[in-house]
């Protein structure tokens, strides 16, 4: 393959993982057993520097009826919330008519958001179930693949283009990037949040890399692909949420705009530490294999103490680390989960039952959380369990969180 942002042949391997199921396949009964299993391996661009998956899932079969809900976390709400205010106070306070478009808008959350301040808000969603339930909820939601085709067809520019968790979703990389470039007014900005692959480094959280994150971008490689589209960064932040995003701010490359300081800093920080080179990647894969063992030692400690185990959430990542340390039901008993729509299903590869949280008779001895990022979130919802003894074991976590 050529890499996905620069088309150079010069790609390397960096990160494997072995063969696994596709992460968002959870099972129906009768397809357990069933599932297909595809390499999960990370390449290192040697001209751009992306890191990238060099299989890919066709996006119809991963994106087109999935069941994430952005809803289901007050954690994310709040942030949604803060980062559309972020952007209207600095950008659009004083604008009288003003519009927002969500790529990959899911169930609605972050452009309710929007509207609250007074924003004309479209959605653009490829799962069908979910683009119901933020149409059913009041959110204008087109049921698409976002690209240039999608964005002619929208037939409007709009001053704020969202994708929250989005961008190193793509398949159809520079489309996509075409259709924002087209669809972005000429004062507009585009805000992207994903997540940070020095950060996803940083913190051991091997289980971020599945097969719908096709790439993994720090803010120097982001940059390399916007710029071959006409579109450039000019302001960016770290952000704790998912344990470590960046939320950047892009526009018009015509507009030249100029880094703000902590852009600058930023990307500073990248250089110094060199997280965009392949020694980094080769470092990190070598440490996988140790933070399997730490986590493996610690259950076998749970299970000569005849502990009972439950996994707490069951979200796509977490089928990395199961599938990837072998963790069945020899371990936990089943995962326990808020979204309704995971209700009776299995996890893929290690065929794990989901429990709905609020329909449990009894809680375990231990929660292994594979819900891991909202940290703060399940500790504060849980006060009652963790005073009666329910012990939380969070195998990741996120530098600067308390142990």
């Amino acid at each position: 393959m050529n890499c996905r942002v620069c088309d150079s042949e010069s790609l390397e391997l960096a990160i494997d993982l072995g063969t696994q199921p596709w992460a968002n396949h959870f099972l129906k009964p009768a397809e357990i057993g069933q599932e297909p299993f595809y390499p999960l391996r990370v390449l290192w661009c040697g001209d751009c520097h992306t890191a990238q998956l060099d299989h890919t899932i066709r996006k119809e079969i991963m994106f087109g009826d999935h069941t994430y809900l952005s809803g289901v976390t007050k954690t994310l709400s709040r942030h949604f919330e803060q980062v559309a205010s972020l952007v209207d106070d600095r950008y659009f306070k004083n604008q009288q008519s003003k519009a927002a478009l969500d790529i990959g808008s899911n169930d609605g959350t972050q452009l309710k958001h929007y509207q609250k301040l007074g924003y004309d808000i479209q959605g653009v969603e490829s799962s069908k179930t979910v683009a119901r339930l933020a149409q059913e909820a009041g959110v204008p939601t087109l049921n698409e693949f976002f690209n240039e085709g999608t964005a002619l067809s929208l037939g409007r520019k709009f001053s704020v283009i969202n994708a929250a968790g989005v961008f190193f979703h793509l398949e159809e990389l520079h489309s996509f990037t075409t259709g924002v470039k087209n669809a972005l007014a000429s004062d507009g900005v585009f805000v992207i949040q994903f997540l940070y692959m020095k950060s996803i480094m940083d913190n051991m959280a091997f289980d971020q890399i599945y097969h719908e994150h096709l790439l993994y971008y720090n803010l120097n490689t982001v940059e390399t692909l916007l710029k071959r589209h006409g579109l450039s960064v000019f302001d960016a932040s770290f952000s704790p949420i998912h344990g470590g995003s960046i939320i950047a701010f892009a526009t018009h490359e015509e507009r030249a705009l100029p880094h703000s300081e902590s852009l600058s800093e930023l990307l500073k920080i990248e250089l110094e530490t060199n997280s965009n080179d392949l020694q980094t990647y080769r470092d990190f894969e070598g440490k996988i294999a140790g933070k399997k063992d730490e986590i493996l030692n610690r259950l076998d400690e749970y299970k000569k103490e005849k502990k009972s185990i439950f996994g707490f959430g069951a979200p796509v990542k977490g089928n990395t680390l199961l599938n990837y340390c072998g963790i069945g039901r020899d371990y936990l008993e089943c995962l326990v989960e808020k979204n309704e729509l995971r209700k009776g299903l299995f996890s893929p590869g290690m065929h794990l039952p989901i429990n709905i949280e609020r329909e449990l008779v009894s809680p375990p001895d231990v929660y292994f959380v594979l819900a891991w990022n909202f940290r703060q979130e399940i500790l504060e919802n849980n006060q009652d369990l963790l005073k009666a003894g329910t012990e939380f074991y969070f195998p990741i976590v996120p530098s600067g969180a308390q142990k």
